[in-house]
């Protein structure tokens, strides 16, 4: 059921959302959390139908806030979807113009869920510094995406400097099973220390940059990168190589949900190394919201050290 309301307030955003519920249009109970997502009129359905999809393993309240030209004359236009057009959640979609917009934060206030936490998403471009925003204030975790970005690289370096914890990116989200699998592979014998690292992939994907900071972070060893041109979109990291004193292993990954592993004297196996949809990396992040130890120390420590072992 999808229910649109022009010319509106917060109040009136409310009142209709309690009507819903009372003719049996969408279930009070069970929602875990607020998820507010801020986004322009392109990537909205997009963020949308993942944020459906993850409700079904998170249920919550959806708050979407596009933005629009604060040029135009101040109105707030609404649109209320629930049942089978909102998955398990509820979905409000706020979209402010003229001084309205100017105003987030006060637009969101009154529709959050009481005494639940509050996750915030960024689709598209994001604020310099996610903490200090208006929607990043009143979160708990605030995600981004640095490959939606203009400058994803320079994203990477402006977010090491001002990470807050509850800080989290779908670039590190992205590489789950790559680092799960290069942990599990390093934890069979021989246990001998990794002397080098070789990384081959599309050096301008913030997800290649950060597991090259992850393995230097991790393995203490150098770790040199290389560009190459087709590892671009689902194949952006293309080869992972670590070298021991007597042996190597690697790990290539040519297709898009498979890789071989290569082992001295042993013979190659396959493994599962599927792309991760928007709606895998949103739901992944939602299963945890305290901070990301992990993430925070490849940020604002990997990096730093990868950066320092270039110049």
């Amino acid at each position: 059921m999808i229910v649109e309301i022009s010319n509106t307030t917060v109040s009136k955003i409310s009142r209709s959302l309690i009507q819903l519920r009372e003719q049996g249009g969408a279930v009070a109970l069970g929602r875990v959390l607020t998820l507010v997502i801020q986004t322009d009129p392109e990537n909205a359905e997009r963020a949308i139908d993942a944020a459906n999809g993850a409700s079904r393993e998170h249920p919550s309240r959806i708050i979407v806030l596009i933005d629009s030209p604060q040029q135009a004359e101040a109105r707030l236009d609404a649109e209320i979807r629930v049942g089978g057009d909102a998955g398990a959640s509820e979905v409000i979609i706020l979209k402010p113009y003229g001084a309205a917009a100017g105003y987030p934060q006060s637009l969101v206030m009154g529709l959050l869920l009481p005494d639940a936490p509050v996750v915030a998403w960024w689709p598209g471009s994001a604020p310099t510094v996610l903490s200090q925003s208006p929607i990043g204030k009143i979160a708990t975790r605030r995600i981004t995406d640095a490959a939606s970005q203009a400058n994803p690289t320079a994203f990477l370096g402006a977010l090491a400097k001002s990470y807050a914890p509850g800080d989290s990116d779908f670039a590190w989200t992205r590489l789950t099973l790559w680092r799960a699998q290069l942990a599990a592979i390093l934890d069979q014998p021989p246990y001998e220390p990794v002397t080098s690292v070789e990384l081959i992939g599309d050096l301008a994907n913030p997800s290649v940059v950060l597991l090259a900071a992850w393995l230097r972070l991790q393995l203490k060893c150098e770790v040199s990168t290389k560009h190459r041109p087709d590892s671009l979109g689902v194949k952006a990291v293309y080869l992972v190589r670590l070298h021991r004193a007597d042996s190597a292993i690697e790990v290539l990954r040519d297709q898009s949900d498979i890789a071989v592993l290569s082992q001295t004297n042993q013979p190659p196996k396959e493994l599962s190394l599927p792309v991760r949809s928007l709606r895998d990396c949103l739901a992944e992040d939602l299963r945890r919201l305290d901070p990301d130890l992990a993430f925070e120390k490849v940020v604002v420590e990997g990096l730093e050290l990868l950066n320092q072992d270039m110049e």
